[in-house]
């Protein structure tokens, strides 16, 4: 799991990448294409484990 400082920077990436990317016009680029999906998906998966761990703790806590 990513830390927070981590989750910013590959947010700033995709952001950038995007906008640069639409700026190049090359968003048809399959690689393009290709590495900002990777992107997005891994920091849908960070977000997705930072919820669950963070739902596992409380439980935890509770007990």
């Amino acid at each position: 799991m990513l830390n927070d400082q981590q989750s910013l920077i590959l947010c700033g990436i995709l952001t950038v990448g995007i906008f640069v990317s639409g700026l190049l016009d090359i968003l048809d680029n399959f690689i393009v294409l290709t590495i900002l999906t990777i992107t997005f998906i891994v920091i849908l998966i960070n977000i997705y484990l930072s919820i669950q761990t963070s739902q596992t703790e409380e439980i935890e806590n509770e007990e």
